[in-house]
């Protein structure tokens, strides 16, 4: 998947929708230099993702997720944006974290050397074995340094792909992907990229419907066409050549119909290799590749909010047969069309 990356390595089960012992703490370490938009999206994306629970706070509802702020030496950090921000908890609260998110910073030591600082790695080291670590952005630096992406592909914004390449060798960066999802590490690409990981814990932790509700809220997609390719900076299209944009729609409305690439041109009113770039210009990946991606989202989207038959999935998905969808679920999510199911359908059941 273009946009996405999830493979089977170190893989866990998703934690349900409630632990028992209370909400899925998260832990935001805030590092000195911290991307001042990527800070607050952990509270604003998990925080904010209130499900029906018979013991929460207010008429029934509560949050499924704890986010907490803590910073290496318990003091204030200036961020990207010149100001300070205060953590809200003590850094030992890094010791009971079920997931660590690291957003992104903009400068200082670990990103120029790659290592380290001697406070940071002693910190980080207090972490439970089976903790969940997630970055936004530079963020990828803190656990490419501990060695946690180590002959893993992983993630980071494009711009900075270089630098990551050279400081960390032994990582398979990959920086035409939004995010990359180990199970217990996910990596993310830049600033916004972390809207999409978090949606995307989300969707894994507790479906799709949730998932959808805080993007709405959020006024945010819930998942995004495209890698990171389509934001690289590259020459813009003349404008005379007319876009792609109104057939990707169109072919939206129309996924159980027999489409390709000849179908997509003529309903742009382009030859087949004039389409053919104009896509790839415009998203970043080709026609082909798009189509199949959105198919398999929509497959996702059926197999967790609705009970139907798998044949019927890959007939309304385009796909044509049972065996064509689980090849193509099997290439993106590792899963068969049952068994994800079985693993994504756990808040609706």
């Amino acid at each position: 998947m273009p946009s996405s990356t999830k493979t089977g390595a170190g893989r866990r089960p998703p934690p349900g929708p409630l632990l028992e012992t209370g909400p899925h703490r998260v832990v935001v370490l805030a590092l000195r230099g911290v991307v001042a938009f990527e800070l607050g999206l952990p509270h604003r994306f998990l925080q904010a993702s209130a499900l029906d629970r018979d013991d929460g706070p207010g008429p029934g509802r509560g949050s499924a997720y704890e986010v907490v702020m803590c910073t290496v030496d318990d003091g204030p950090v200036l961020t990207s944006a010149g100001f300070e921000a205060l953590p809200t908890h003590p850094k030992t609260a890094l010791a009971s974290a079920d997931t660590i998110v690291i957003p992104g910073i903009t400068g200082g030591r670990l990103l120029h050397t790659g290592r380290l600082p001697e406070a940071l790695a002693a910190l980080l080291a207090t972490a439970r074995p089976d903790v969940r670590w997630v970055s936004i952005c530079t963020g990828a630096w803190a656990l490419a340094a501990m060695g946690l992406l180590d002959g893993r592909r992983a993630t980071t914004h494009w711009a900075h792909a270089d630098d990551f390449r050279r400081l960390f060798p032994a990582v398979d960066l990959d920086p035409d992907v939004l995010w990359v999802d180990h199970g217990d590490v996910l990596t993310s690409a830049g600033n916004a990229a972390g809207i999409d990981l978090l949606l995307h814990l989300l969707r894994t932790d507790h479906g799709s419907e949730v998932a959808n509700r805080v993007a709405r809220g959020a006024v945010v997609a819930p998942w995004r066409d495209g890698g990171q390719a389509q934001f690289i900076e590259q020459p813009v299209p003349p404008p005379g050549e007319g876009g792609t944009g109104p057939t990707r729609a169109w072919a939206l409305d129309r996924l159980a119909a027999p489409l390709d690439l000849t179908a997509l041109a003529a309903h742009a009113r382009m030859s087949v290799r004039t389409f053919t770039r104009r896509f790839r210009e415009e998203t970043g990946e080709s026609a082909g590749a798009w189509l199949t991606r959105v198919r398999v989202e929509h497959a996702r989207h059926l197999l967790e909010t609705t009970d139907l038959g798998v044949d019927e999935v890959a007939a309304r998905c385009g796909f044509g047969t049972a065996a064509s969808l689980r090849l193509q679920l099997g290439a993106a999510v590792g899963l068969s069309p049952l068994a994800y199911r079985r693993t994504y359908r756990r808040t609706s059941a």
